[in-house]
């Protein structure tokens, strides 16, 4: 099928590419088919969640591991269900990355919302947003 995207153009999508969100994402529970776009290169950072149904409507999401934070997420039993989860192998957490207004010295800075990852079966290409309300995590800061 082929769907013209207001941020990436024309593009020939593949049905068995799309990525189903049966609950939809946080704010957006209407639209629940993605796909999934990455930067040209062979390790990219950023990826991008178009959505199907809505072309003016995409997420940034990048590895958590890009700001230093592993996740070890319990899923519950209608969860695992809601993905269809047979080996946690299946399993990709990426989080949504924003870019906040400029800063009193002009530089922009992106931040990424922590409690509310996205869990992709990649196996399955069922996904869901997790928000978690109590967030235990060790930080540590890294002075440039």
């Amino acid at each position: 099928m082929k769907i013209q995207f207001t941020h990436f153009g024309m593009h020939e999508i593949d049905p068995e590419s799309i990525l189903t969100f049966p609950l939809g994402i946080a704010g957006f529970e209407n639209l629940t088919r993605y796909k999934l776009f990455h930067e040209e290169k062979e390790q990219p950072i950023v990826y991008w969640l178009q959505a199907i149904d809505d072309p003016d409507v995409a997420f940034s999401v990048v590895d958590p591991a890009q700001f230093g934070l592993y996740y070890d997420i319990t899923l519950t039993d209608e969860e695992t269900a809601l993905l269809k989860v047979e080996s946690e192998n299946d399993i990709a957490v990426m989080l949504i990355a924003y870019k906040q207004n400029s800063d009193t010295a002009g530089s922009d800075n992106v931040r990424a919302n922590i409690n509310g990852p996205v869990i992709i079966n990649a196996r399955t290409r069922l996904g869901m947003q997790k928000v978690l309300v109590e967030l235990k995590a060790n930080i540590t800061l890294k002075n440039g």
